[in-house]
């Protein structure tokens, strides 16, 4: 009996070794409510969307692009070239960083590009993630919004540049 006992304190030590756990609330924001405010992300974009509020709590508070951002997204002009890149799968990226992008090992460099889910396709800007190559990609919250697709899935995206 005392090694049982033994053995189901081990758990219990090991998480008390650990440093203060700091829950995540909804989008990866932590409850006490402060947002991350990381260096802004290079952007083929000349006027970027701003980041969110510090305060942000809802998705339309995460998500600070603009109307005709959101339209000039969903534009698709069949006469542009595009070149098929593959098919990846993309879970929600960090909300706090704004815009219409994809980060991706399909692309080693900032490129413009699309992605299709389920036959609705955007255009969007494609930044390598410098992942290994058939690892996953992350989308931003404006984009996965554009595609329709429920913020905590994992989208499976046909992915090509342009």
């Amino acid at each position: 009996m005392a090694m049982k006992q033994t053995f189901l304190m081990i758990p219990i030590l090991a998480m008390a070794a650990c440093t203060t756990p700091s829950f995540q609330g909804p989008f990866g924001v932590p409850q006490d409510g402060a947002v991350d405010t990381a260096v802004p992300q290079p952007t083929l974009d000349p006027t970027p969307p701003p980041p969110p509020p510090t305060n942000a709590t809802t998705v339309d508070q995460f998500d600070t692009t603009t109307a005709e951002d959101r339209e000039e997204a969903q534009v698709i002009n069949a006469s542009v070239t595009t070149s098929e890149l593959g098919t990846t799968i993309a879970s929600l990226g960090p909300p706090t960083e704004p815009g219409i992008w994809l980060k991706t090992p399909l692309v080693s460099a900032l490129t413009p590009g699309r992605a299709t889910y389920q036959g609705k396709t955007i255009n969007i800007e494609l930044r390598p993630s410098g992942g290994a190559a058939g690892s996953g990609s992350q989308i931003s919250l404006a984009a996965m919004r554009l595609i329709g697709a429920p913020l905590t899935s994992l989208a499976e995206l046909r992915v090509s540049s342009k």
